[in-house]
């Protein structure tokens, strides 16, 4: 990370893909300037999306590993839904659409076997 002199930050993100063979992710290691350690962390599954102004459409890459379990993935894909409700509320004021995105998070995850 490092500063500018108007006292902005900058703090860089990366990810790294090993591929296999079939050219499907294999291992998935990601860094941050910002997170503590220096070691880059490993993870089975990542989803990212971007805002492409210019189209107005969300582009997203979403990509997992072999090793990463259907309940596992059934678990991070509703707590990724839950956290965009917080996030359209914090962004926007919209507590009634966030509370929706709850609401179908909650039918969601009593579909999914999830609740306990």
């Amino acid at each position: 990370m490092s500063d500018a002199e108007d006292g902005s930050r900058t703090a860089d993100i990366h990810f790294r893909v090993r591929l296999d063979a079939s050219r499907l992710p294999a291992a998935i290691e990601w860094s941050a300037t910002d997170a503590p350690g220096d070691a880059p962390a490993f993870t089975r599954a990542i989803l990212l999306s971007v805002w492409n102004d210019e189209e107005q459409k969300a582009m997203s890459i979403d990509l997992w590993t072999k090793e990463m379990l259907a309940d596992e993935m059934k678990l991070f894909v509703l707590q990724s839904l839950m956290t965009l409700a917080d996030t359209l509320e914090r962004a926007t004021g919209e507590g009634e659409g966030a509370n929706e995105i709850r609401i179908a998070g909650q039918r969601l995850a009593e579909k999914l076997g999830l609740l306990r």
